[in-house]
């Protein structure tokens, strides 16, 4: 084995690990043969050493006897993974995290794994999917929520491993899992005859394996060898609604959409943020037809599933919240046709269908109905026949103030504002602002405040133009700086800037605190122009945004 001590500092500041000690500049440190260098504290703060090529056997011992801290693998000199056994829910498992990807934009990754009986080697597959996502963050391809990454031949042991789906957690236990801060997503195994439904309805597979492994609403673990959840495509409502073949276009999805199912009721909860996106589903939609994918219902205490059986033919189930009665069902979708005749004597006609909601309605109604989701209006429609007022039931159209949960847990790192339910935009920065080994990376812009514009209509192209002038002019301001701004620990950088009638500036920060003078000073001459250039604007109203920046190696 080899030792080398370094002094060791985190790159991500209080956000997590990541190593500017002297590894190798390569992307990639994993080897062909043997695990990539670990690192081992030396009791000293900031001082750790680093092992090249590390026994597996070893590791594997101090793991199983009860390791209470994660093994650190050194990916790359940006990037980490934390490898620990755990105890989650009675299953044995890999808990293989990593450290590094919020500077290139992408959420961190957790990947779950059930140990195989007497499994004596580390999932080094991971390592190098940690490494690919790592890669392609810098070009600006970054997996999100329902998001699918697959992988080329063999995975883990399996060439029916096809790749992750990614998902968020939501009510699951997170118990004795080392996790990174916020934003992270769990990666699960999908099966290649499962991939069709996660590229076209990955919610559906979600909540398939959650019918399967009676977790709600879906395992956050995989299980490698497990038989697949779907087979061929077959009959299916969705293949009038879905491009199986080439995916050029799938079922829309409004962020936040839900649907509760009740008895005598059906609730279609629309947030206002999420007018441009519907208004864009309906402007492509056929005029008899409109169909909108919902997302997970986290208010709802159960979830309409859809099973194929081994006949090929789908089955509509519901699978719920456990020991707890089911008083409001989620739906994956919704569909309203304008096919009903005034010959079958009905005001509507409403039913289930695989996991979805299918509402049959006039063409009249099918007027009304887009004319009032254009108009922001609420709307109801009563389904049931015309003849018989008992047994009616209604559709309800009901537009909500955002009640965003995005960002949840996120922190400024200027002063250690919450970010949650505060809208925010990846970004990627084309130009590299490079100087004495490190670069600066621009990853987000956060909205904290900003002009009301008509039904969230997007910020425009002039505003666009000035939010990358004022990134590029922070990263030529405190490029002449990086070295020393990392070794001093502040790696994550935030730039908050106010235009107001009354006040236009900036402050900027790291770990919680302002920056110390002399970048101060630095920014100054170079961003009071560019900040001023826009001018005060008496009739409109603030704009505060939030941009963050991180200091990386610059590695080939």
């Amino acid at each position: 084995m080899n030792f080398q001590q370094y002094s060791y500092i985190e790159v991500c500041g209080p956000y997590g690990w990541a190593t500017a000690a002297l590894v190798s500049s390569s992307v990639n440190l994993i080897p062909l043969d043997g695990l990539p260098p670990i690192l081992t504290p030396t009791g000293v703060k900031g001082d750790y050493t680093v092992e090249e090529k590390p026994s597996e056997s070893l590791l594997i011992q101090d793991l199983e006897s009860g390791r209470p801290k994660p093994l650190v693998f050194v990916l790359n000199a940006n990037l980490l993974a934390m490898v620990k056994l755990v105890n989650y829910v009675n299953r044995k498992c890999w808990c293989v995290t990593s450290k590094g990807m919020h500077a290139v934009g992408q959420a961190e990754v957790v990947v779950l794994l059930q140990c195989l009986p007497e499994e004596k080697t580390f999932p080094k597959d991971i390592f190098s999917h940690f490494i690919r996502l790592y890669r392609e963050g810098l070009t600006g391809k970054v997996v999100s929520h329902l998001g699918l990454s697959l992988f080329g031949g063999c995975f883990l042991g399996s060439e029916l491993h096809a790749g992750l789906l990614y998902v968020r957690s939501t009510l699951q236990s997170l118990q004795g899992l080392p996790l990174p801060s916020q934003p992270f997503l769990f990666g699960l195994l999908v099966h290649r005859a499962e991939v069709a439904w996660a590229k076209a309805f990955p919610l559906r597979l979600m909540l398939r394996l959650g019918a399967e492994y009676r977790f709600y609403p879906c395992p956050l673990y995989s299980v490698r060898f497990r038989k697949a959840l779907f087979g061929e495509t077959g009959h299916t409502i969705m293949r009038l609604l879905v491009d199986f073949r080439n995916y050029h276009y799938s079922l829309p999805v409004v962020p936040g959409l839900t649907v509760d199912l009740e008895a005598q009721q059906t609730c279609i909860k629309i947030p206002t943020m999420g007018y441009n996106e519907l208004m864009k589903a309906l402007n492509k939609s056929n005029e008899h037809v409109l169909a909108l994918g919902a997302c997970f219902n986290k208010a709802a205490d159960s979830h309409l599933i859809c099973v194929q059986d081994e006949d090929g033919q789908y089955q509509t189930q519901a699978i719920s919240i456990h020991n707890q009665p089911r008083k409001v069902t989620g739906s994956c979708f919704f569909v309203f046709s304008s096919a009903l005749k005034a010959s079958a004597g009905c005001f509507a006609k409403s039913s289930i269908v695989e996991d979805g909601l299918m509402v049959q309605i006039a063409v009249e109604t099918m007027a009304e109905l887009r004319r009032a989701l254009r108009q922001m209006k609420n709307f109801t429609i009563t389904c049931g026949r015309l003849d018989q007022s008992e047994n009616q039931e209604h559709v309800h159209i009901q537009w909500l103030e955002d009640k965003s949960t995005v960002n949840k847990g996120v922190m400024s790192p200027i002063d250690g504002k919450s970010m949650e339910s505060i809208s925010s935009a990846k970004m990627f920065q084309k130009s590299e602002y490079k100087e004495n080994g490190k670069m600066i990376h621009w990853t987000e812009l956060f909205f904290l405040q900003r002009a009301d514009q008509p039904k969230g209509v997007p910020d425009s192209a002039e505003h666009n133009r000035l939010t990358e002038r004022i990134a590029r002019a922070f990263c030529l301001a405190l490029c002449p700086h990086l070295k020393l701004l990392k070794e001093d620990g502040m790696a994550k950088l935030g730039l908050r800037v106010t235009f107001d009638s009354q006040e236009v500036g900036f402050v900027a920060g790291s770990n919680g605190l302002p920056l110390p003078a002399q970048y101060l000073n630095a920014l100054d001459s170079v961003l009071i122009p560019v900040i001023h250039s826009r001018g005060r604007k008496r009739s409109e109203e603030p704009i505060v945004m939030e941009l963050i920046f991180y200091i990386l190696e610059n590695i080939s």
